[in-house]
């Protein structure tokens, strides 16, 4: 299957994975894992920005849709897209030739892909949660929530990683 149609394919498995499963969860009351950020955590670096953003933005449209969120989801994973290109940056340091064509296990280290899947989800649930409550007053239950679901959406991307792409060569 070639590289487009199986990016293709896993966006409609993991969309439908999140609006017909994952939004039903909510673990301790509030905690509820946004599988579909491994869809856009997985897209080619390559891609141009402008279709990457169009690319989240559409998809947390489409989880907006099932979720009556109003643009919430669609205006987070937009940023998401925007900021994820200089979160490689960051976690890359130094290090100009270390290119990374998509974040898997076997291309990258556990490390490197636990700092780029708990950013990225923290930077996205932080966006979600205070799109949602436009409010500093619970701020203290906001900061838990933002950090339950965080934590959770890393945990479940992390292990749908290492089971759908199990380590086939040397990791860097």
């Amino acid at each position: 299957m070639s590289n487009v149609a199986s990016n293709i394919l896993r966006f409609i498995i993991v969309l439908l994975l999140q609006v017909f499963v994952c939004n039903y969860i909510h673990l301790f009351g509030f905690i509820t894992p946004a599988i579909y950020l491994l869809a856009l955590l997985l897209l080619p670096l390559e891609i141009p920005l402008s279709v990457q953003y169009l690319i989240g933005f559409c998809s947390g449209l489409f989880v907006d849709l099932f979720t009556h969120t109003l643009g919430v989801n669609a205006a987070a994973c937009t940023i998401l897209m925007f900021l994820r290109p200089f979160i490689v940056k960051a976690l890359n340091g130094r290090r100009t030739n270390d290119s990374v064509e998509r974040p898997i296990p076997g291309v990258k280290d556990f490390k490197w892909l636990a700092m780029f899947v708990g950013s990225l989800s923290f930077v996205h649930q932080f966006l979600v949660v205070m799109f949602e409550t436009l409010s500093f007053r619970n701020f203290g239950h906001s900061i838990i929530s933002i950090l339950g679901n965080a934590l959770m959406t890393a945990f479940v991307i992390l292990c749908a990683e290492y089971i759908f792409y199990p380590i086939q060569g040397k990791s860097k």
